[in-house]
């Protein structure tokens, strides 16, 4: 997909640059994803709440189911750009393993590689990005492993990484040159 909007450069204008460090930790240079969020500063200081709460410690989820959704997300919505951010970020941190990434990518939920909880909530966003929404017998497993908060919250990243995904891949973001590409994966897994 060739790139069709340029992220930021620097310098960045005052209001920009204020955005731009607010959305990253203290030090890091800013992912080309919100550079190129940061072309619409309304919108992107529309989006940084809803954001960061997803990163935080007030997301219901534990960081390992919350990486699961978003993995599974990106990678359904083919948007390598935002996987391979969250891969290189997050995976070792929350314990997934080569197999696993491999699945979440390729796999299905009832790959062997796959905890009952882990698989389920693979399934729950599965069944949610096919139909939008969980039929009642997935309901019924998903509320052994998830209280209703977690599954609200399950509901919302599910979509809000299927937006962040039609519009980095519209976009046209470029990757990161220090994340994974879905091929890197696929030789892995073969």
């Amino acid at each position: 997909m060739p790139q069709r909007i340029s992220p930021l450069s620097e310098p960045y204008a005052p209001e920009a640059a204020a955005h731009l460090a607010a959305m990253m930790p203290p030090g890091e240079e800013p992912i080309r994803l919100f550079r190129t969020f940061a072309k619409n500063l309304p919108m992107t200081a529309g989006l940084r709440p809803w954001g960061e709460y997803y990163l935080s410690k007030q997301l219901a989820l534990t960081m390992r189911d919350r990486e699961l959704i978003i993995d599974r997300t990106t990678a359904w919505c083919s948007c390598e750009y935002e996987w391979g951010v969250h891969i290189a970020r997050f995976a070792d941190r929350v314990g997934l393993t080569g197999e696993q990434v491999a699945s979440l990518t390729y796999g299905v939920p009832g790959d062997p590689c796959w905890s009952r909880h882990d698989a389920i909530v693979i399934e729950a966003v599965d069944s949610l990005l096919a139909t939008s929404a969980i039929d009642d017998s997935l309901w019924s497993a998903l509320s052994v492993e998830l209280d209703e908060p977690q599954i609200l919250d399950l509901c919302l990243l599910t979509g809000w990484y299927q937006a962040i995904s039609y519009a980095a891949n519209a976009a046209g973001v470029e990757r990161e040159p220090w994340a994974p590409r879905f091929d890197d994966v696929r030789r892995t897994s073969a």
